[in-house]
């Protein structure tokens, strides 16, 4: 299994209404890719600022590949993502999980 780790940031203003539209736009897409094994969207406001990561879990980099496209590595966006957020960082970071607890 594979966690893929995406950040991104907004003015705290618009933080309610960005994970709104990210619940309809990245998560939705997620989730709708065969291989996703789920997603979550944690938030952190601080300093004027609302700090974004999604971690998701995915089968394989195949399973990836068909989120992403062709590179992996590269952050995806959408058009309405503009209206929100500070800055686009370009990749994402992916790690294999070695273990996990669940109890």
């Amino acid at each position: 299994m594979i966690v893929r780790i995406w950040r991104g940031e907004t003015p705290e203003a618009k933080a309610d209404a960005y994970f709104d539209y990210m619940m309809n736009t990245g998560v939705k897409s997620y989730r709708a890719t065969e291989g996703n094994q789920g997603v979550w969207v944690l938030r952190r406001k601080h300093q004027g600022k609302a700090e974004f990561l999604l971690v998701s879990l995915w089968d394989s980099f195949e399973a990836i590949h068909r989120f992403a496209g062709e590179d992996a590595e590269q952050a995806v966006y959408f058009p309405g993502d503009k209206e929100y957020l500070l800055t686009f960082e370009p990749a994402v970071a992916h790690y294999d999980v070695l273990s996990a607890l669940s109890e």
